[in-house]
């Protein structure tokens, strides 16, 4: 939020507002951002979301990437944008429940703009404790993580609640069941996994008649246009498109490295996330550089970047919802959120296609 600017207020229901009369019928967009139905439901999701896993404090040493300052600012040009799907973690970063109290921050100061936000945030790992009851998937853990989370983003609901990881232990009624009367109280509205294979998806689609509240109506996977699905999850995107479910991409662009930040790699530099993180060499071999010099040549010759190509052919793809990318500064965001509205022709998917895995 900008130096001496005031909350958005909550609005008031009880006053006229003439600048809310004569609204259409329905609309499928907001401030200029397309929306997609988050799977088979009725709720609407921004065709670009905002990844928030590097939201945090680095001075407290939770490795976080974009400090508070920055992260408001990010979150401040999101909502301008329309870039209304937001999803974080409890456990980002370092089990520090750092992200979420960011958001937190920015709806308190923002209470008018929660209505136009779709929350989700996940829940799995330890976190707030050190007892075996600080994690997995047990009804003490889910409720009581719901709680917490609740408490650092400082709102009443989740409109997106997700399994950060697969619990073998607990029995999948007894979290479902957790799950449903989570949804009962309107704390939580729909239940997602993430990093889930098949096999893991399976006990709960296997209860979903016993809990239609708490059905699956999304699962959250590594995937990006370079190498497709993670191995160990391979044919979730295909079972997500035949079910309806909405399959949310998490790092879609493959942590930068389809952008132009990496295509001379000697220029890449401390600062740079693959560079940070030490995985430039895993990541940028000859083969995918190759690779990414001629998806670059095509954005050129179409007048856009390489992540605005990158997400504008996976928007397109069957099944896709929401496109979570991270951002380290407001000016990226703006990039990339205009990929929510580039449409390719099938020539120009098809020639994405010859290059990559998908």
């Amino acid at each position: 939020m900008k130096k001496n600017q005031h909350p958005r207020k909550k609005i008031d229901r009880l006053a006229p507002h003439p600048e809310l009369y004569h609204l259409p019928m329905t609309t499928d967009e907001f401030r200029g951002m397309p929306y997609r139905p988050f799977g088979n439901t009725g709720l609407r999701v921004s065709q670009i979301g905002l990844g928030t896993w590097k939201f945090g404090y680095p001075e407290t040493g939770d490795r976080s990437r974009a400090n508070e300052k920055t992260a408001l600012k990010i979150l401040d040009k999101a909502i301008e944008l329309g870039v209304t799907f937001w999803d974080t973690a409890n456990r980002y970063n370092s089990s520090s429940g750092n992200s979420e109290r960011i958001i937190g921050t920015w709806f308190a100061a923002n209470p008018g703009e929660r209505r136009n936000v779709e929350l989700a945030t996940k829940m799995y790992g330890l976190m707030d404790g050190t007892t075996p009851n600080y994690c997995r998937l047990s009804r003490v853990n889910v409720m009581e993580a719901v709680y917490a989370s609740l408490e650092r983003l400082r709102t009443d609901r989740i409109e997106i609640l997700q399994f950060h990881w697969f619990d073998e232990t607990t029995p999948a009624e007894e979290t479902l069941m957790a799950v449903e009367d989570l949804i009962a109280q309107d704390l939580v509205r729909y239940l997602g996994l993430s990093n889930a294979s098949l096999d893991q998806l399976a006990p709960y689609v296997a209860k979903s008649e016993h809990f239609p509240r708490a059905r699956i109506r999304s699962v959250q996977n590594q995937f990006d246009i370079l190498h497709g699905e993670d191995p160990a999850r391979k044919g979730v995107f295909d079972y997500c498109a035949e079910h309806g479910l909405s399959f949310i991409p998490w790092s879609p662009l493959r942590e930068g490295l389809l952008t132009e930040r990496y295509l001379n790699k000697s220029k890449a530099k401390a600062g740079d996330r693959l560079v940070d993180e030490k995985i430039l060499d895993r990541e940028l071999t000859g083969p995918v550089l190759k690779k990414l010099e001629a998806l670059a040549a095509l954005a050129a010759e179409w007048s856009m970047t390489l992540s605005q190509l990158t997400l504008a052919v996976m928007r397109q793809l069957r099944g896709i919802g929401p496109l979570i990318v991270g951002c380290s500064n407001a000016r990226q965001l703006v990039e990339n959120a205009k990929a929510g509205k580039i449409n390719l022709s099938q020539e120009q998917i098809q020639a994405v296609k010859k290059i990559t895995a998908i």
